[in-house]
């Protein structure tokens, strides 16, 4: 059994959106597309509450793309995006939802990012999908969304040491690419660890 694990698709990560990947919007139709061949369909959202600890606002003296240690953990820091209940963490309104079997939300906890569909960035919480996906004998997981260069890549390196066969949408991943080769060496890094990167006319 296969599953299509679609990433972070919100308003806030397309363009216009807080923290807008570049072209995020322009992998929205190929995974409409790719949908159709899955018999399931996972979504995960960034669901963050106001005081996140990844937010630059939270941190005095901070701005966008500071590096700061929390309990010996280096955290990113960002704008503010993807706020619960907001209309920059809803999905992009491209973005095909009648086929989605489950919604996955990630970085609830105020005090730990959360990049990864499957842990919390220091690892001790877990969330729901992996229980979720080998309930339905899911063993191949086929990775899509926002953004390559971390919640992607996360994503794609936690499936892969939970054992399933991963494999990464090239055309249906777009990255932040705060370095120009972030994205680049995700991928790389991906099939080092024994991931695969196809393109979608291959499923």
């Amino acid at each position: 059994m296969r599953a299509l694990l679609v990433i972070d698709v919100q308003n806030d990560f397309c363009p216009g959106g807080a923290l807008a990947v570049p072209q995020g919007d322009k992998i929205v139709p190929v995974i409409n597309q790719l949908m159709n061949s899955f018999d399931i369909v996972v979504a995960t959202k960034d669901w963050h509450p106001e005081n996140h600890i990844s937010f630059a606002s939270n941190h005095t003296g901070k701005k966008p793309g500071d590096i700061v240690m929390h309990h010996g953990i280096k955290q990113v820091l960002w704008p503010e995006h993807c706020i619960q209940n907001t209309s920059g963490a809803e999905f992009t309104s491209g973005l095909n939802i009648k086929p989605i079997k489950k919604i996955i939300y990630k970085g609830t906890n105020s005090q730990v990012d959360s990049y990864s569909a499957f842990f919390d960035n220091d690892k001790k919480t877990k969330t729901d999908l992996d229980n979720y996906l080998k309930g339905k004998g899911v063993r191949e997981i086929y990775l899509t969304g926002l953004a390559t260069d971390y919640c992607v890549k996360f994503s794609a390196l936690d499936g892969l040491t939970l054992g399933y066969k991963v494999f990464v949408i090239s055309d249906a991943v777009k990255g932040v690419n705060l370095m120009p080769e972030d994205s680049k060496d995700a991928l790389e890094e991906i099939k080092q660890k024994g991931g695969i990167i196809i393109s979608s006319n291959e499923i």
